[in-house]
């Protein structure tokens, strides 16, 4: 057996030990000597096979929302209600996911974790390729394999937790919204790069099913990476009193809410966009280079995750409440603009309309995120809470739970236009909905967080 080896940063009074498994003891990013002399790069070098993992995760978590617009080509006969239900059934398995998910890395490892939720991309991603490859595949197998691809969806919780345990306070926010932002744009390069490769491959017998196919290389290059390089802390602990406490808080009830608003609605777009262009506008559902066919829905994920970063450094400037307002009245215009756009039938407006819709979500997501840990320091102050560590700690809970519940906001959205189009035979009265839901939103950010409360400590978040 491997004994243990210790060593001493120069300079510091850190000792870390390593034991076998890629085991650390004794990590301690707050300590300024041992993270310049050491730290940062073990930090760094885990939070990079982290990102790739997670964008994996996204990637496997929204192929069925590229996938569905390509099955009537490959010989599947699906109702508009049941490609929904692709669509939306993998959102609400990832939302659920993200909940054990955040406790799987002080249980097992962060390291040992980020392999074992890389190899389970295996299964969504090979079933999916064998099932579309069947036309015969009945709908019940495909709605099974779908909600597998759920797995995807809780790889951002568990990988959130693991890179939080190695970055410094003061570096926290840059290294989450990087984790974040590597794991958003999987969405965007699987609606980008799908029917691309599927329309490239289908002279020659493969096509759709290298949609799943596609992504095995990667996953397995993602798990032998976090096997050679990552590493597990032993400073990783859950936090179930956290937890406990954070969900008796009444605002994160409320911060839930505005994060289904924000990321929600992302995801939710995101997923169904391209059965949208579809639906609305099947000449532009591909455009043809050459042999090869691109969708143009893979603009909005990429708008939106591009954008996020902007949010949290808004926030940081002018207040997130502020920001956040900000973000759900151009939600608000753009749901309203888009209803004004399908009366008139054109896709160029249609697509900037969507847009901008995405890029208010991404300066949303990042300044209600923001607001989080705010709101609950604010809360402590006015309750005299003395405890700061158990204050810390309720914050963090919180940043987990409220992404796990933001999440059902990507079976939400597809939900509530799979309603409309059966009651009425199209999409406006959701985007009627939708524009509303954001007005009340911002009026209740207004009310809440937008002007100086007591409950607050009287400050405007």
């Amino acid at each position: 057996m491997t004994a243990p080896v210790v060593s001493a940063s120069i300079d510091t009074g850190v000792v870390l030990t390593r034991r076998p498994g890629r085991w650390i003891d004794g990590f301690d990013p707050e300590d300024t000597a041992f993270w310049q002399a050491e730290g940062r790069g073990i930090a760094r070098r885990n939070l990079g096979w982290s990102i790739f993992a997670e964008f994996l995760g996204f990637i496997v978590w929204q192929l069925w929302s590229i996938v569905v617009v390509l099955l009537p080509s490959a010989g599947f006969a699906f109702t508009s209600a049941e490609t929904f239900w692709l669509i939306s059934l993998p959102s609400l398995v990832g939302a659920t996911l993200r909940f054990p998910y955040t406790f799987m890395v002080p249980r097992f490892g962060g390291r040992n974790w980020t392999i074992v939720s890389a190899l389970l991309l295996l299964i969504p991603s090979v079933l999916l390729a064998v099932a579309v490859g069947d036309p015969q595949t009945p709908f019940w197998m495909m709605l099974v394999i779908a909600a597998l691809a759920g797995f995807g969806g809780g790889n951002f919780a568990s990988s959130m937790a693991n890179i939080t345990y190695f970055f410094p306070q003061h570096e926290k926010g840059w290294a989450l919204g990087l984790n974040a932002a590597g794991g958003n744009l999987g969405t965007s390069v699987a609606q980008f790069l799908v029917p691309v490769v599927v329309s490239l491959t289908a002279g020659i017998g493969l096509g759709l099913p290298l949609a799943g196919w596609m992504w095995v290389p990667f996953i397995l290059v993602a798990a032998w990476g976090a096997w050679r390089y990552m590493d597990n802390l032993s400073s990783a602990k859950a936090d179930f009193a956290g937890s406990a406490a954070a969900l008796r808080e009444g605002h994160l009830w409320l911060l839930a809410l505005l994060y289904i608003g924000t990321f929600g609605s992302f995801i939710g777009f995101s997923s169904v966009f391209p059965k949208l262009i579809a639906d609305q506008f099947p000449e532009f559902s591909s455009l043809h280079i050459g042999t090869a066919a691109v969708s143009l829905a893979f603009l909005g994920a990429l708008v939106g995750s591009l954008f996020r970063p902007f949010g949290g450094r808004l926030a940081d400037r002018f207040g997130g409440a502020r920001v956040t307002i900000g973000a759900f009245a151009v939600m608000a215009l753009g749901a309203f603009g888009i209803l004004g756009v399908l009366a008139l039938g054109s896709f160029w407006l249609f697509l900037l309309g969507f847009l901008v819709l995405f890029a208010a979500t991404g300066i949303g997501n990042g300044s209600t995120y923001r607001m989080i840990p705010i709101v609950f320091t604010a809360r402590a102050v006015a309750r005299k809470e003395a405890d700061a560590a158990a204050v810390a700690r309720r914050a963090a809970a919180a940043l987990g739970l409220i992404s796990g519940i933001g999440a059902y906001g990507g079976f939400l959205v597809p939900q509530v236009l799979n309603a409309s189009q059966l009651a009425t035979g199209g999409y406006q009265g959701a985007f009627i909905g939708f524009g509303i839901g954001y007005v009340v939103l911002l009026v209740v950010t207004l009310l809440v967080y937008g002007v100086p409360r007591s409950f607050l400590d009287g400050r405007r978040i």
